[in-house]
């Protein structure tokens, strides 16, 4: 059983950076697949980005609104998925969560306690 924690989150100004972490616990390296979400009050979770390792060869794909701002990647030796944003706008808002993920994108693993990040001058 893989156990995430989520760290990085807090308050930055419109245009500031973060640097989310998503430490794992158990088997990190057999996961194909990795993601962050986030949920917005009022709102759906919703995907944000999402990477796919195979054979060292990491694939990473981006919701439209964060494509070009975030950058996700993964660190076995670290067992950890970051989440870089750049650019951040007043409705990037949200609590961001990791979670395991099939080769779409849906989580299949069970949610952490996500980490609160807030844009706003």
């Amino acid at each position: 059983q893989v156990q995430l924690v989520e760290s990085g989150g807090g308050l930055v100004q419109p245009g500031g950076s973060l640097r989310l972490s998503c430490a794992a616990s158990g088997s990190f390296f057999s996961i194909n697949h990795m993601a962050w979400y986030r949920q917005a009050p009022g709102k759906q979770r919703e995907l944000v980005a999402h990477i796919t390792s195979i054979r060292s060869t990491n694939y990473p794909n981006y919701a439209d609104s964060v494509k070009g701002r975030f950058i996700i990647s993964r660190d076995n030796a670290k067992n950890t998925v970051y989440l870089q944003m750049n650019s951040l706008k007043p409705e990037d808002t949200a609590v961001y969560y990791c979670n395991r993920a099939d080769p779409r994108g849906t989580p299949v693993g069970s949610w952490g306690q996500g980490t609160q990040v807030t844009v706003s001058s």
